[in-house]
């Protein structure tokens, strides 16, 4: 959700630094910081509550007592998060990726060795395995607010804080909760797709092959995620400095990429389709069912190398209202309804669940190619010059729904 809501930010920063309005950078990372905050309490409130809301959905009082402690410790994660990716988004947008990294990296070691410390040492079990984890996420968000305010590449576009950033929080709101619906649906989808995958027949099997094809399917996907945060960056920034041209190659250069890896990568699943499910679990029964399933996720990985960076595009652009419509239709209306049918009438089960799934992904990649295709990037330079001056000026008008 807090992804969603600040994908907002991500295409501002990114569009007003490439017209080089550096000082609005800030602004609109302590906006976005506000707004995420803000909308971290209610969810802290269901934190809180999650014992009584777990048994409730019928969850033993043991399970839920256990959980409940454990989303106690993640409670200043919340917060944590609230800060963390407005200041990545700041950071991307200015083309500024290795000190985050940098601080992620160390972050890990530090994370480790304190969760070593606090499980086996003090022993505060799952508690303090969770508080360590939202410790750990606070340290990135200091170290690279840190960076901000003593990094000579940051001069420009932080000038310290502003009482502008409480002004227009409710315009911000409105472009931010077209991000979240967005990315919110795409990331049910396919938990929509483990919990249907309970209720087949044979649910331990088909839980099992899905788990290995979804674990092997989220790690390629975090490829993509990095070309997705490229195609927002240079798409946001070459339409902020007018330059249509070089936004649609920039389109261009990313997604071949993207797609020439996620081709290699499918190919080589495909060659250890048989093993695969070995370097996760033992048995013949879920590396029979793996492999039959290995042809589905080959071909996901490859409309992976390409959904995700049209939807970087799309953030880029300010198209988040518009996939979030794409997204409906093609995953509730046509992917889910699809998936139940062939697992459940026509007997497929996972396979039929997936395939489902597929068809929807498939269908929603096609929009989005057709989309960018037939993208006027004049008309988007414009758009994002207006949008910008509008922002600038105080406008009440929504600037990410444009048509």
């Amino acid at each position: 959700m807090k992804l969603g809501m600040g994908s907002a930010v991500e295409t501002l920063c990114g569009q007003a630094y490439g017209a080089h309005k550096y000082e609005t950078l800030g602004i609109y990372l302590q906006r976005s910081t506000i707004l995420l905050m803000l909308s971290g309490i209610p969810i802290m409130v269901a934190y809180l509550f999650s014992k009584p809301i777990l048994i409730l959905l019928g969850e033993s009082e043991k399970v839920a007592s256990a959980a409940a402690l454990f989303v106690y410790g993640l409670i200043p994660q919340i917060f944590a998060y609230a800060a963390n990716f407005p200041i990545q988004k700041f950071l991307q947008a200015q083309s500024i990726v290795n000190p985050s990294a940098y601080i992620a990296a160390a972050a890990l070691v530090l994370h480790l060795f304190l969760t070593w410390i606090v499980l086996y040492v003090f022993e505060w079990g799952l508690f303090g395995g969770a508080l360590v984890l939202s410790i750990s996420w606070w340290i990135v968000v200091i170290a690279q607010f840190v960076y901000i305010l003593w990094s000579d590449k940051c001069k420009k576009t932080w000038n310290g804080f502003s009482s502008q950033a409480f002004s227009g929080l409710w315009d911000f709101f409105k472009l931010s909760a077209a991000s979240s619906v967005m990315l919110c649906l795409e990331t049910w989808y396919f938990q929509i797709l483990v919990l249907v995958a309970g209720l087949l027949p044979n649910p331990e099997v088909a839980l099992d092959s899905l788990a290995v094809c979804n674990t092997i399917l989220g790690w390629v996907f975090m490829i993509s995620v990095g070309f997705n945060a490229a195609a927002s960056v240079r798409v946001s920034n070459e339409l902020g400095a007018g330059h249509p041209k070089s936004a649609s190659f920039s389109v261009l250069v990313v997604t071949l990429s993207s797609f020439a890896i996620s081709v290699v990568i499918a190919i080589i699943v495909m060659m250890l389709r048989d093993v695969m499910s070995y370097a996760f679990t033992g048995g013949e029964t879920i590396a029979k069912a793996s492999s039959e399933l290995a042809p589905l996720l080959a071909a996901s990985i490859i409309l992976n190398g390409i959904q995700p960076v049209l939807s970087g595009v799309a953030v880029g652009c300010g198209w988040q209202g518009f996939v979030a419509y794409v997204n409906v239709g093609c995953y509730y209306v046509v992917g889910i309804p699809l998936g139940i049918l062939l697992g459940f009438k026509f007997k497929l089960e996972a396979k039929g669940l997936w395939l489902g799934m597929f068809g929807g992904t498939a269908m929603q990649t096609l929009i989005l190619v057709w989309a960018t295709f037939r993208t006027n990037w004049d008309k988007e330079v414009e758009k994002a010059k207006n949008r910008l001056v509008k922002w600038q000026d105080g406008s009440k008008k929504p600037l990410l729904n444009e048509s």
